[in-house]
């Protein structure tokens, strides 16, 4: 059975965009933001999905450098 490896420049691109999403979400949401509806739990949910999608946005990253590397 052949296993499908993602490209290292597309890790690298889809880490990246992932990323700077995360990031630019994060940034929408301070303060008078999209999505500031003021509640505890929603806040938390927020915070931790921008959180995993930057997490994943590294993983991608740390695995395309190391391919780039090998």
């Amino acid at each position: 059975m052949a296993t499908k490896k993602m490209n290292k420049w597309t890790e690298l691109l889809v880490g990246l965009i992932l990323l700077v999403g995360g990031v630019y979400v994060w940034m929408v949401t301070l303060g008078n933001g999209f999505w500031d509806f003021g509640t505890a739990a929603w806040e938390f949910l927020k915070g931790g999905a921008i959180w995993f999608v930057m997490m994943i946005g590294l993983l991608f990253i740390l695995l395309g450098i190391s391919d780039l590397k090998g």
